[in-house]
């Protein structure tokens, strides 16, 4: 399925944000779909920041899904 940007189409797109705190304070934003990244010192702004730079991407580079991405997390050692 090609998916568009939202004020492109109906329907707005729903993507992925994987926020981070960042070691200066704020916060790392990052879209796992199209590669974005951002970052803000609230996480409404991360993801404002966010959602322009990724509707800035898909401008330029339309995105086709296959399928909706799998968050999970694991664990290392401490001193790995």
């Amino acid at each position: 399925m090609s998916l568009t940007p939202a004020s492109l189409t109906d329907k707005p797109m729903e993507l992925s944000a994987v926020l981070t705190p960042s070691p200066e304070g704020g916060y790392i934003a990052f879209n796992p779909e199209t590669g974005t990244t951002t970052q803000g010192e609230t996480v409404e702004e991360a993801l404002s920041n966010l959602r322009e730079a990724t509707e800035l991407y898909l401008e330029e580079f339309p995105l086709t899904i296959v399928g909706r991405p799998l968050l999970t997390s694991f664990q290392v050692p401490e001193r790995a």
